[in-house]
């Protein structure tokens, strides 16, 4: 990415707020680079070997998308959310789902003040920059579902009021396999709102042998400090917005979503929301690779973190299993490899 781009249109805002939102402006490739392995450098200094989590969690932040990052207790999940909201100089809360929690607790409630003789909303904690929500799925499907409208929209209907969110806004969630005890499935809507989901996976040994030596007596977050400010995290955002996507890419990431509802092995397909997401993070990818342009390579790498989550498999007649073919991420799997890539594009 050479030279300088114009300004990207300013990120949305609620009508009913008065408050001004910055637009971002797209950096030059050195000053992209500097900040982007300045963010990761950061963060791995609290994860272990997970460089491919690490890329992924700020793949996501750049395409002002929302993470999921599910896997067993004691892995880390929530660490890498920490990792990633301590490394931004913004507003950070976070959000610990039980079963008594309810959505107000998360929106915020209007509470009737004697002195002035009216209501005053009082927001909640999805008011920030990034929203950690730790162990998502133990709360209710109620409550899950009060972070619909803000993840959506960027704005929260309180009372028939709305009231705008902070921008960005990027909500970055745990939550442990649905077998274990505790835990409610997220519905399919609230699934289909996070643009990727991904494991942790164990260490290997090397790096759980580093971390019993350096975690022995404080964590690593107590050294972490912010590598860019909120306003440099809104230019990284509108730079990878800026990346050249090609129609022959467009297409491509058209058909593998088309291919996904067609797929006798699928009930439930991707929704037009996957696609526009799969490309919006193929656009942050080739940013982090140093490209000012999208490559099929992109949408495969990102197919099976962006699509996975959102496809429900068929059962079939006579069958307890799910799938006869392998499990969600085979057929992806499958789909990208038998989906032709268009004419006008290359691969690396």
């Amino acid at each position: 990415m050479r030279g300088r781009l114009s300004f990207v249109e300013s990120l949305p805002t609620n009508l009913e707020s008065d408050r001004d939102v910055a637009p971002g402006q797209v950096m030059v490739h050195d000053e992209f680079y500097a900040k982007t392995r300045a963010v990761l450098r950061a963060m791995e200094t609290v994860i272990d070997g997970k460089r491919d989590a690490v890329e992924m969690a700020l793949t996501v932040l750049l395409a002002e998308g929302h993470l999921l990052i599910e896997d067993v207790p004691g892995v880390g999940k929530t660490m890498l959310a920490r990792a990633l909201a301590r490394s931004v100089d913004c507003s950070v809360s976070r959000i610990q789902f039980t079963p008594d929690l309810l959505p107000s607790d998360i929106t915020g409630v209007s509470v009737y003040s004697q002195a002035d003789r009216q209501f005053e909303f009082k927001p909640g904690p999805v008011f920030a920059n990034i929203v950690i929500g730790d162990e998502i799925n133990r709360a209710s499907p109620k409550t899950q579902s009060a972070l619909l409208e803000s993840m959506e929209e960027g704005q929260v209907t309180v009372d028939g009021r709305s009231y705008a969110l902070a921008t960005p806004f990027i909500v970055v969630a745990t939550q442990n396999p649905i077998e274990m005890e505790g835990t409610y499935p997220l519905p399919e809507a609230q699934r289909d709102r996070f643009m990727a989901r991904i494991s942790m996976g164990y260490p290997d040994p090397d790096a759980e042998l580093a971390m019993l030596r350096t975690r022995a007596t404080k964590s690593p977050l107590h050294d972490l400090q912010p590598v860019v400010t909120t306003s440099e995290l809104a230019d990284m955002i509108a730079t990878a917005r800026g990346v050249y996507a090609s129609v022959a890419v467009e297409q491509y990431a058209v058909a593998i979503a088309q291919a996904t509802r067609e797929d006798r092995e699928i009930r439930l397909g991707a929704s037009p929301r996957a696609t526009l997401q799969l490309l919006r993070a193929a656009r942050a990818r080739a940013a982090l690779d140093g490209r000012e342009f999208v490559l099929p390579d992109d949408i495969d790498a990102l197919a099976i973190p962006v699509l996975g989550h959102r496809l429900i498999a068929a059962r079939r007649a006579g069958s307890s299993s799910a799938l006869s073919g392998g499990s969600i991420p085979d057929v992806i799997s499958r789909i990208v490899a038998s989906t032709p890539v268009p004419l006008g594009t290359h691969s690396s």
